[in-house]
């Protein structure tokens, strides 16, 4: 008898920018947050393929690592506050042809008996496969050998927060390092702390002053984020000016802020010594 073996591949990606496109899906905004007496949310779909997609839509809850990585969790985890169960979307399933925009409904639904703090969950939005096997129509004849053929099934997901009751949040950066690699290339190592009963979200952005002239921007790294299930985060930035430059006297300054034009705001800094 004649054996095909499918295996499903599956992309979970954190979103770091205002919109973001994986597996010919674009989705604006890339992170909502409730707070206040906000209650809704739209979301903005997009088929940026060249062929009509399925995806479906749930939830799946994360945490993250110090190094910014994330592990799954299961539903049952206890000590976590989940955001999907005072969340609604609709509709669940989308179906877009090429250059088609679906607008996605997402509605939070507060209890008096939430807790204070923040509750979060990822949205994913998964893209079905083809119900009809590729390459079927041409089966070979030979009845005897195994066949493995790999279907990529891309998925995106973005954060979810609900944020209730009195709120805080401060961070400071500190650790930092001046790392030059065997190719010349230099990076800026540094650790974001956080204290507070919410997650900090934001841009960093690096910069050389020279003991003579103006100081430049030498690198910057957009969407940071701290969730609440950590203090500190460590992260390393790419810098773009060449080593000479960086190897004169001077100082390298580093600067955590909000990013937003309207409302800048400015999480820590942090100085480092170039000799």
């Amino acid at each position: 008898m004649h054996r095909r073996v499918i295996a499903l591949l599956i992309a979970v990606l954190a979103l770091n920018f205002l919109s973001f496109a994986q597996g010919n899906l674009l989705i604006t905004p890339t992170r909502v947050v409730f707070e206040g007496t906000k209650q809704r949310e739209e979301l903005n779909l997009v088929n940026i393929g060249n062929d009509t997609a399925v995806y479906s839509i749930s939830f799946l809850q994360y945490d993250m690592r110090e190094d910014g990585s994330f592990i799954t969790l299961e539903e049952s985890d206890s000590g976590h506050m989940f955001a999907d169960p005072y969340l609604r979307i609709f509709p669940r399933t989308v179906t877009l042809a090429p250059r088609e925009p679906q607008v996605i409904m997402l509605q939070c639904r507060r209890k008096p008996d939430m807790k204070t703090g923040e509750y979060r969950s990822h949205l994913y939005f998964r893209a079905e496969k083809n119900p009809e096997p590729l390459g079927l129509q041409n089966a070979s004849s030979d009845t005897s050998s195994l066949k493995v053929q790999l279907i990529p099934i891309f998925g995106l997901s973005i954060p979810i927060i609900i944020r209730s009751g009195e709120v805080s949040v401060s961070s400071s950066l500190s650790d930092l390092k001046l790392e030059t690699k065997p190719d010349s290339m230099q990076f800026l190592n540094l650790s974001i702390n956080r204290n507070g009963n919410i997650s900090v979200y934001g841009d960093l952005s690096v910069q050389f002053i020279p003991q003579h002239g103006k100081p430049y921007e030498i690198g910057s790294v957009k969407g940071i984020g701290v969730y609440t299930n950590i203090h500190k985060r460590s992260t390393s930035i790419k810098l773009n000016s060449p080593t000479a430059e960086l190897l004169e006297s001077g100082k390298i300054k580093v600067q955590y802020s909000s990013g937003s034009e309207t409302k800048h705001i400015v999480y820590g800094e942090a100085e480092l010594d170039v000799p």
